[in-house]
């Protein structure tokens, strides 16, 4: 018996899924290894500009993204799941593309509230910044971007282990559509 084909979302989706997952991967170890590097040392800097740059462009690629999933849409997943998955499927994406857009507009408004600078890689150039130093507004800021990025942990990990569940317990195409 052969194998039925998997319907499969369009190649760029696939890559751009991918390479957010491994962005997000990076925001987060350069944000929780930074505290190996003391404050003010050049290391501790490059981890910080890396967690940045790692937001910004995961925030560009989300627009991109967002482009080709109202482009090529989704394909269906077989056999189609029930009412109550399906939407918590709709909410659990809608949650991680808010936080794909949300995060790294936080993460700047906080830097640039700090009076830090966030460099253009490879260049003594900043990206202007938008907001006026305010160090009240900046700890707000910081404290927000730390409390949804901690809850994300979780959101995150939801997508992977239901990922997995469709995988090898409902045994439908869910992840594969993804491959």
């Amino acid at each position: 018996m052969l194998n039925p084909i998997v319907a499969r979302y369009s190649r760029i989706q696939r890559h751009l899924h991918w390479w957010m997952a491994l962005l997000v991967v990076l925001a987060y170890v350069l944000i929780e290894q930074r505290g190996l590097f003391p404050r003010g040392s050049g290391g501790r800097f490059a981890m910080m500009q890396g967690h940045f740059w790692a937001g910004i462009t995961i925030f560009l690629l989300a627009w991109w993204r967002i482009a080709s999933r109202l482009r090529h849409g989704a394909p269906p997943i077989t056999p189609p799941l029930d009412t109550i998955s399906a939407l918590l499927s709709k909410l659990t994406h809608l949650a991680l593309y808010a936080f794909f857009i949300v995060m790294p507009l936080l993460g700047m408004a906080t830097a640039w509230s700090d009076g830090k600078a966030v460099m253009i890689p490879f260049t003594g150039i900043a990206l202007p910044a938008l907001l006026p130093e305010n160090e009240a507004l900046a700890h707000q800021l910081e404290d927000l971007h730390g409390s949804i990025g901690e809850a994300f942990y979780w959101v995150i990990g939801l997508h992977v282990l239901a990922a997995l569940y469709h995988h090898w317990v409902r045994r439908d195409d869910t992840l594969k559509r993804m491959l």
